[in-house]
């Protein structure tokens, strides 16, 4: 008898309305693309909370900065990456983002 897995965050999401977008994330982006050696995890997070931030893709920062920790960034770090993305995609954006992060560090 095999044990019931757990559903992936990306199943939770979306998995009831758009499952074929669930196993993408899963196998393709966070089995694959997230698991290539040629950049570090810390690389990664960094690259991608940059990226959420610059366009303005809050709802998903909330998870990637609790993996930006998990990959070793610092709350500092992570500060430092929105001050200076104030300067390069726009003060709302940056504003915007302090929000979402004073939440994520408050856990």
């Amino acid at each position: 008898m095999s044990e019931a897995k757990e559903p992936t965050v990306a199943q939770k999401l979306v998995g009831d309305f758009a499952p074929k977008l669930a196993q993408l994330t899963d196998e393709v982006l966070f089995g694959d693309v997230w698991e290539r050696a040629e950049l570090a995890p810390r690389d990664r997070s960094l690259v991608t909370v940059a990226a959420l931030i610059a366009g303005g893709n809050t709802e998903q920062l909330a998870g990637h900065l609790s993996r930006a920790k998990q990959n070793g960034l610092s709350e500092t770090e992570l500060a430092e990456v929105i001050i200076h993305l104030a300067f390069y995609a726009g003060w709302p954006r940056a504003m915007s983002a302090v929000k979402i992060a004073r939440e994520v560090f408050k856990k």
